[in-house]
């Protein structure tokens, strides 16, 4: 099993919700992040002021999946998360050890 990190502007939630749904992921853990990378923040005007924001206000989606899932779910949230400017996000991939249900001890694949 693998999972699936992406880091995504909030405003592309949806379409990628929407893309994984159509190609049968069953589901996904989504959470409000801050950060930064290359885009080091912005400055913001507040009556008259100007304030630095370190960090930017991004959305993580997380989703557990097998192998021969990975890649078409890659590719759609690449698909669909893409603008072509900077601050579009990154994906992570790692190894998952194991899984439970913890209502009935399920593990593994059967647990996702």
């Amino acid at each position: 099993m693998k999972k699936i990190e992406a880091i995504i502007r909030h405003f592309k939630l949806e379409d990628i919700k929407n893309g994984l749904n159509d190609i049968g992921v069953a589901g996904m853990t989504v959470t409000e992040v801050k950060g930064f990378g290359r885009q080091k923040g912005h400055t913001e005007m507040y009556r008259g002021t100007e304030y630095a924001i370190d960090f930017v206000p991004k959305v993580k989606i997380e989703v557990v999946c097998s192998e021969g899932a990975l890649q078409t779910i890659i590719d759609t949230i690449v698909s669909k998360a893409q603008t072509g400017q900077m601050g579009d996000g990154k994906i992570f991939v790692s190894e998952l050890a194991e899984a439970i249900r913890i209502r009935t001890g399920e593990k593994g694949a059967d647990a996702v």
